[in-house]
């Protein structure tokens, strides 16, 4: 087997156990009024489901890798798994919600060194010019998750109980740890070893702390509406649970053809292109004022802003990556590490302002402070080019 035929497999089962991975971290989003009538809490508290999990990444990505630096990384592909699974049958059977959201944080400590160490194993195991490509490859799992897996969890919730739609997803573990069983090589380079004092050089480069609060703020600002797609488009734009589940398939779609894309297009220049999609994120959100009582109207801007949501996930990703690679090369998994943090910090700050406004102001109001967060995302992209202007 060659070198290129050997990545390929190793990006395939990355791909397969992130699917497993993206399938949880948005299920409670299609579950959440099945879950709001079992337990009898509010709109804001159920949206925990997202926050919590999403803080679980922020703190246990960074942590987890500098713990486990020195892991042999099929070893540690293996372990993530495992806790992954846990996290989700705790979760299928929690008698309470507080339990639930013990859950949702055990998988998410398992996400976030995942998608940590993934994403680096993905960018070294392909040419250099392939790397952003490679990176969508994997985050390819999360678009797919998107696409069938959170429909299809959601779909299970609505015809048996919302418990079922997580041992469901335990079982799409399961896969996923075959999967890295048997498809990635003993072989792969252990990592720099990484510790706590990593975390200081990096959050001494301006160029990275900059690069960190553009992943924050132009990541999460979609989640301040996203968080609440299904009731937006229940209650706001009219349509049935039913087709709900059927327009979450065709969402999925969208944001996997802007993954696809967004990868291809940060292949070179990331910076230029990240600039590009954070507009047409923001004017889409800003469209969100005028058609969110709308029936079809409203029902294409929720398309529209899928295939934006995810397009930057790899451009981010990969810039993230070069600036370490320049400026602190010795921790660059960390540097990782504290993106995807970062992209979780977004969701947590995307979805409990989004809970916070819907809970103040009506749903309407969600739309407003996720345009503001990318608006100020685009201002920062654009202050990080000049940067780069100069300094060339």
């Amino acid at each position: 087997m060659n070198q290129k035929q050997r990545a390929n497999l190793t990006l395939l089962a990355l791909a397969i156990s992130a699917f497993a991975i993206g399938s949880t971290e948005f299920i409670s989003v299609g579950l959440m009024p099945l879950m709001i009538k079992d337990f009898g809490i509010t709109m804001s508290q159920a949206g925990l489901t997202v926050s919590m999990y999403a803080l679980g990444i922020t703190i246990g990505a960074p942590i987890l890798v500098i713990l486990t630096s020195r892991w042999p990384r099929k070893n540690l592909l293996l372990g993530i798994m495992l806790v992954f699974i846990v996290g989700n049958l705790t979760v299928a059977f929690a008698p309470i919600f507080p339990i639930v959201l013990l859950g949702r944080i055990i998988s998410a400590l398992a996400h976030g060194i995942f998608m940590s160490i993934a994403s680096v194993i993905a960018a070294d195991v392909v040419e250099p010019e392939r790397r952003a490509s490679a990176i969508a490859v994997m985050f390819t799992g999360l678009t797919v998750a998107t696409v069938t897996g959170v429909p299809l969890g959601t779909f299970i919730g609505q015809v048996s109980t919302w418990h079922m739609s997580f041992i469901f997803i335990a079982g799409i573990g399961v896969l996923g740890l075959i999967a890295n069983w048997f498809l990635v090589p003993n072989d792969l380079p252990l990592g720099q070893p990484s510790h706590f004092s990593g975390i200081k050089r990096v959050f001494m480069n301006r160029q990275i702390v900059l690069a960190l609060l553009i992943t924050a703020l132009g990541y999460g600002g979609t989640f301040t509406v996203y968080t609440f797609v299904t009731p937006i488009l229940e209650t706001k734009m009219g349509w049935s649970p039913s087709a709900v589940v059927i327009i979450l398939v065709i969402y999925g779609l969208m944001v996997a053809i802007g993954n696809t894309l967004g990868g291809k297009w940060s292949n070179h220049q990331p910076l230029l292109a990240l600039l590009k999609m954070f507009i047409g994120l923001l004017v889409t959100l800003i469209f969100f004022l005028v058609t969110l009582n709308g029936h079809w109207f409203g029902l294409i801007n929720v398309l529209v802003m899928g295939f934006f949501a995810f397009m930057n996930v790899p451009g981010l990703q990969l810039y993230i990556v070069q600036l370490a690679e320049k400026y602190a090369p010795n921790d660059i998994p960390l540097a990782s590490a504290l993106n995807i943090s970062a992209f979780n910090v977004g969701i947590t700050i995307g979805s409990l302002v989004g809970g916070q406004a819907s809970a103040a102001w009506g749903l309407g109001s969600t739309p407003i402070f996720g345009a503001a967060m990318v608006f100020i995302s685009i201002l920062l992209t654009w202050w990080l080019i000049r940067m780069t202007k100069k300094a060339a």
